[in-house]
């Protein structure tokens, strides 16, 4: 991509997005909350005695948890009795004292079946004088595939994959999830037969909510079996999903099978958790170095949520008016924004929800002279694809269609994917073993 305005956007957006990427390195947010105080160990805000402690047991679920548990290894050492980590495929590190599993996501698969059965077996074998330490990270529902009585794989895969194309918010595929499942919305600590309970999160999911991170393994669950039967409805998914999920469901809502644990169960009295990690502190760090790179920085929101091409609309659409007007800030400026948006499909391509915003952003940047979107996941997945998300900007369309592509044909096909690799603006970071949602980064030069 060619210059803009004699400034390189292109690297000016990459440089502020991985400097949003190293302040949630887990490493670090782990280490800030997990230390030894003499003969104490102090997880967040609680300390406990170890001379009490009988065993300490490490589990973990999700893409940054073999990263966080190798910081709790360098703190714990050989005091880990037991461990074991479930992640992405591809996203294992080397660990001493932890046994690493790996299993598909955003749909479960065998893997994950088998190792959160082995994941259970770790927790149920502690009791009152134990401690399990607990690191969740995002994408750790659908790596603790645990299904309900009655369920079968196949059948959680199906629903997974019928509110994944919907449009469906995280919030509201994890709470159909939790009621599926043996070990989600609290039902962790079950297993963990009096012991203590820490758990160390890094979220991504808008606003922290404990019981939405991975679905809520080690948190009360405030959601129903009657709101999953309102979710399915919604989005006209009730007679489309699998018949034993739809009969676990009914009998939920009859009161016929037990709800998810609640707040104030006798199960969460030992457990604490502690939010190491969020969208909130990338944002922080990406707004210091887009200052320290002459742009006047503006953090929009940490909540971004919705369709993603009508978000690269309302972006585009601040973008246009620091450009006309000066405000809400003058350029040299940097737009942030922070969150997770959604993609209804209704085409066949391959694409996720940063590579499809930035396709639409492209549409409304179309001959902007010095205006450039950056939006891209922390993960370093944007969907079903290798790219953490792709650079639009004016030159964007004019680019695509002398290499014969049809940009809004590709995004009505959900094929944003192709369009961004003919032109080499796709973002590939491989793995970044963290994940705290996605990035939108618009630069206005001067």
């Amino acid at each position: 991509m060619a210059a803009l305005n004699n400034r390189n956007l292109k690297a000016d957006a990459e440089a502020i997005f991985r400097a949003g990427l190293q302040a949630v390195d887990p490493e670090v947010c782990v280490r800030r909350h997990l230390r030894l105080d003499g003969n104490r160990l102090v997880v967040g805000e609680t300390a406990y005695a170890l001379d009490r402690i009988g065993k300490i047991v490490v589990v973990g679920v999700g893409k940054a948890s073999t990263t966080m548990a190798r910081a709790a290894e360098a703190v714990l050492g050989e005091r880990i009795a037991k461990g074991l980590v479930i992640t992405k495929y591809g996203h294992g590190v080397p660990l001493a004292h932890c046994q690493v599993l790996e299993a598909a996501h955003p749909v479960p698969d065998e893997n994950g079946v088998t190792a959160t059965r082995a994941l259970l077996d770790r927790v149920a074998g502690t009791g009152p004088d134990d401690l399990v330490l607990c690191l969740i990270s995002g994408g750790g529902s659908a790596l603790s595939p645990a299904p309900a009585a009655g369920i079968r794989l196949a059948d959680k895969q199906a629903t997974t994959r019928l509110l994944l194309a919907c449009g469906a918010t995280i919030h509201e595929i994890n709470t159909v999830r939790k009621h599926l499942s043996r070990i989600k919305g609290g039902q962790l600590c079950r297993r963990a037969n009096g012991a203590a309970v820490a758990a160390l999160i890094l979220s991504d999911v808008i606003g922290d909510n404990l019981d939405i991170i991975a679905s809520g393994s080690t948190a009360p669950d405030p959601g129903t079996f009657g709101d999953c039967r309102a979710i399915l409805d919604r989005y006209g998914l009730w007679d489309r999903i699998p018949g034993p999920v739809k009969t676990r469901l009914e009998a939920g809502c009859n009161g016929k099978i037990p709800e998810t644990p609640k707040p104030g169960d006798p199960i969460f009295a030992r457990v604490h958790n502690q939010i190491v990690g969020n969208i909130s502190a990338a944002l922080g760090a990406a707004e210091k170095v887009a200052r320290s790179r002459g742009f006047t920085p503006l953090v929009l929101a940490s909540t971004i949520q919705g369709e993603a091409s009508e978000v690269a609309r309302v972006l585009c659409a601040i973008a246009r008016e620091v450009t006309l007007s000066g405000h809400p800030v003058a350029p040299p400026a940097c737009l942030l924004a922070g969150g997770e948006t959604t993609v209804t499909l209704k085409g066949t391509g391959l694409g996720g929800r940063n590579t499809e915003l930035a396709l639409a952003a492209a549409m409304e940047l179309d001959g902007a002279r010095s205006t450039l979107l950056l939006s891209a996941g922390t993960d370093g997945t944007d969907g079903p694809t290798d790219a953490a998300g792709a650079f639009a900007d004016g030159s964007t369309l004019r680019r695509a269609k002398a290499l014969g592509l049809k940009p809004a044909a590709c995004l009505a096909d959900n094929d944003s994917y192709h369009c961004f690799a003919s032109l080499g603006d796709l973002l590939i970071t491989g793995p970044t073993r963290t994940n705290v949602m996605d990035l939108q980064i618009v630069l206005i030069a001067a």
